[in-house]
């Protein structure tokens, strides 16, 4: 990722108007993997931002980023909370939605071999164990919808500085 091709969460604002207009939407990146990271989510209800938050890392993956930026957005839910969540990693979705469940069963283990970031799938299977009315769901990277891409502008806006 160059940054000449990154923009602002101000400029996402600006140019892309598709998409979902509530949801929770997470992204990560990583420049190198690994190599430095960064990661956000961006909660909008009615096409309005209610919170945000993004994080960098100087040492990682684009895996781990996109696990933590879904464990923070999770964090910022009340238990109660009824709403879509939205990922373009499919990594994560399928975590959560199909494979946790057996690898718990499991003594958390794979049938080929060890769980990759282990704590961080933990962390994020029993926080949205915890949220059972949110619903993750993958999203199309860089498809144009507009909190998307904001999610990958506040996981990316770290190359600009």
């Amino acid at each position: 990722m160059h940054s000449d091709d990154i923009l602002s969460p101000d400029e996402v604002l600006k140019r892309y108007t598709a998409g979902p207009k509530t949801g929770i939407f997470s992204d990560g990146s990583c420049e190198g993997n690994p190599g430095p990271g960064g990661w956000g989510f961006v909660w909008v209800e009615d096409d309005r931002i209610v919170t945000q938050d993004s994080g960098v890392d100087s040492d990682t993956t684009n895996n781990r980023m996109e696990l933590t930026a879904l464990i923070a957005a999770y964090r910022a839910l009340p238990a109660d909370a009824e709403i879509g969540m939205y990922s373009d990693s499919q990594l994560c979705v399928k975590t959560v939605n199909e494979w946790a469940s057996g690898w718990e069963a499991r003594g958390w283990k794979r049938k080929t071999g060890p769980i990759k970031n282990l704590e961080l799938v933990k962390e994020l299977y029993s926080l949205a164990n915890a949220h059972p009315r949110v619903t993750l769901q993958w999203i199309k990277a860089h498809d144009g919808s507009r909190w998307n891409e904001y999610a990958d502008a506040l996981a990316s806006v770290w190359l600009l500085e």
